[in-house]
């Protein structure tokens, strides 16, 4: 295949080749529900998501874990401060964090595992590792189990950092390590933390540390080694220069390809839950439909960081709107003829594999309803159907087609407001192809009386070099 992605270990674009011929696996890091999920987390899973569907849309049979982090530091603070179990607490958001994915169009992963029905592969894990003299007990009793980055020479080829320059691992007690940076495989139980969240290991009642977590899921279901490991950019250091070095210590080839995902931003800082600064998912499905939500992740590149705004979100709206109103209007034209999305375009496939350059294949589409509209004016049915034909199959791959069971089965109200914008759609793009022929035919003043009354009815038309557009008044 034709792919090329950026891959975050080599600091370039690679050509993507499977290990498998035929297959890929794929881990991405999920949830830790320690709290309900904001925009900056299911954007990771959306941009992964594409990955997928592209993949699959090349022929391409795929694998794909994400798990979810189900004990932490985290999660046991904030369940005693709420005064709940631990795991009552992680399970009431790990079910949250599911229905966020389901309202953006995530498919389901092909397993989600969790950390804590996984404590027998970290043991070994860990075991392998003091075997082969990458890792050593704690001396203090604590029952801690630490990864010795200093017998590793490859520690830090993730993230190109050297050793001496990186910061202190600050995940457990530094008086039983014997360097500061290296990190926690295993946590000795501690007093006053839940007896449920502890495990007996040869070192004593304890919890895994986060990296060894994904490192023993990762190769549970994806073997030594496989194809993709993806995650935000936040996860680059230390977490996946964690993993990566825990992994290949212990023998394994682990990911061939590192991925990450760009932040969503407020104000230039990265959406995160200690700035305050968070946009929970459940409140903004109060406002904007999934589809439209998804649209709007999908319409920045996933390395780029999208910073958040009411009048992009608006932007969002509209720009589906207009690839909706195109596939419901064609479709009726059609018939039955329009009902089965044909092969993507030439330039959208170029597009997608150009390290998935989602906003170009977004444009392509956009000139694809132009085309489609101008077909759909002029009578040309068989136009219209190769346009909707490669627009359909676009958005699929993006996972943003209106017509697919996904999201007819979420329409209700908004919906319903959705059909109004598509009708609206028709009724402006029909005014629009009449003020087109106007102009060509260079009778101006019809043209300015189509382009006046549309603004009485409170539309407003801008020409831009791509066509006309047009938004009601008063949107941002």
């Amino acid at each position: 295949m034709s792919l090329r992605l950026y891959d975050s270990s080599r600091g370039a674009v690679r050509d993507f080749v499977p290990l498998h011929p035929g297959r890929v696996g794929v881990y991405v890091c999920g949830a830790t529900p320690q709290g309900s999920p904001h925009l900056g987390h299911v954007r990771s899973q959306v941009a992964f998501d594409v990955l997928r569907r592209w993949l699959v849309a090349g022929g391409l049979e795929v694998t794909y874990v994400r798990n979810v982090t189900d004990v932490d530091d985290k999660i046991l603070a904030r369940s005693a401060e709420a005064g709940v179990e631990w795991w009552a607490h992680a399970y009431r958001h790990e079910r949250e964090f599911a229905a966020a994915y389901d309202a953006l169009g995530v498919l389901p992963a092909t397993i989600e595992p969790r950390a804590t029905g996984h404590v027998p592969e970290m043991v070994e894990l860990v075991e392998r590792l003091l075997a082969a003299g990458h890792a050593y007990a704690a001396g203090d009793g604590s029952g801690d189990v630490y990864f010795d980055v200093r017998s590793w020479p490859s520690y830090g080829e993730l993230t190109h950092q050297r050793l001496d320059d990186m910061q202190d691992a600050a995940d457990a007690d530094p008086r039983g390590k014997r360097d500061p940076r290296d990190f926690a495989l295993w946590k000795g139980a501690k007093a006053g933390e839940p007896a449920t969240a502890s495990w007996a290991t040869p070192w004593g009642r304890g919890r895994p540390g986060w990296h060894l977590e994904c490192s023993a899921m990762a190769g549970r279901y994806l073997g030594a080694e496989f194809d993709v490991h993806g995650g935000g950019l936040d996860l680059r250091f230390p977490h996946h220069e964690n993993e990566l070095a825990q992994s290949r210590a212990a023998g394994d080839g682990f990911a061939r390809y590192w991925l990450h995902n760009g932040w969503v931003t407020m104000a230039g800082e990265k959406m995160s839950k200690s700035l305050g600064n968070v946009l929970g998912v459940p409140h903004l499905l109060g406002r904007y439909r999934g589809v439209v939500l998804r649209y709007y992740l999908v319409s920045a590149h996933y390395r780029s960081h999208l910073e958040w705004s009411e009048g992009s979100l608006a932007e969002a709206e509209t720009a589906y709107a207009r690839l909706e109103g195109f596939v419901r209007r064609a479709g009726e034209r059609l018939g039955g003829a329009g009902s089965v999305p044909a092969g993507v375009g030439a330039d959208f496939a170029a597009a997608m594999d150009d390290d998935l350059a989602t906003p170009t294949a977004l444009a392509v589409l956009h000139e694809d309803v132009r085309a489609g509209n101008a077909a759909l004016a002029a009578g040309d049915a068989g136009t219209l159907a190769a346009a909707l034909g490669r627009v359909r199959a676009g958005l699929d791959v993006l996972g943003l087609d209106p017509l697919s069971p996904l999201w007819t089965a979420q329409e209700g109200s908004a919906g319903a407001a959705a059909r109004l914008r598509g009708a609206l759609d028709v009724l402006v793009a029909a005014q629009l192809e009449e003020r087109a022929r106007a102009r060509a035919a260079r009778d101006f003043a019809a043209a300015d009386a189509i382009r006046d009354r549309l603004k009485g009815a409170g539309i407003v038309i801008e020409d831009t070099s791509a066509g006309p557009t047009w938004t009601v008044e008063g949107e941002q």
